[in-house]
């Protein structure tokens, strides 16, 4: 039987999904801002080899997903998978029945700072409240505990690289604006993943 703070911390998993969903597809996707991390990669790998993005990503995350079943025990694993399914319905749910059409076409710096704010919140509180939509967020935790970086800059990183690799097919200015919405995106995540206690150890979650 689940307890009021497992209803909350699902509760809150959920609204960080859905937001995240609802920003990518109605600010990023409508406005075909360029993507970074796994999901940037596993484009770029499409562009230079012809292989499915969906095997690409598939690749990526499982192993990632072993690794934060090990570090952070069954809860973990549990809660990440669900997020992962979660966020891929809510995306599928904007996409087919949102009537929502946010053209940021002549304010595509605008358009970039809200994807930076909201992605970010919600990516940080997804993590803050024990889960991970995909391995790139297991990574940069993996890489936080044992290094010391933070999870924000992580992000930044990874997504600048994958972002200047990407130039070969795409144009400038779309990168240069996403650079700007993953640069607030990875500092809203360190913020929100930091701000308050959190409510969940990686003790609490091998429970």
């Amino acid at each position: 039987m689940l307890d009021k703070g497992e209803y909350k911390r699902i509760f809150m998993i959920l609204f960080g999904l859905f937001l995240e969903a609802f920003t990518y597809y109605h600010i990023n996707y409508q406005n075909s801002l360029a993507e970074g991390g796994f999901v940037g990669l596993a484009l770029l790998v499409k562009y230079v080899f012809g292989t499915s993005p969906a095997l690409t990503m598939f690749i990526l995350d499982f192993p990632l997903f072993i690794i934060g079943f090990k570090e952070r025990g069954a809860k973990f694993l549990i809660y990440s998978v669900f997020a992962a399914t979660m966020f891929s319905i809510f995306y599928d749910l904007c996409e087919r029945f949102s009537p929502l059409r946010w053209d940021f076409s002549e304010m595509m710096l605008l358009g970039s700072i809200l994807s930076g704010i909201l992605t970010g919140f919600a990516s940080g509180l997804v993590l803050r409240y024990g889960a991970a939509a995909g391995g790139e967020e297991i990574l940069a935790l993996y890489i936080h505990k044992h290094f010391g970086l933070e999870v924000g800059t992580f992000f930044i990183i990874s997504d600048f690289i994958v972002l200047a690799l990407s130039l070969w097919f795409l144009p400038l200015s779309k990168v240069m604006y996403t650079i700007i919405a993953i640069t607030i995106s990875g500092k809203m995540i360190t913020w929100t993943y930091h701000s308050g206690e959190r409510t969940w150890t990686p003790a609490k979650l091998a429970q």
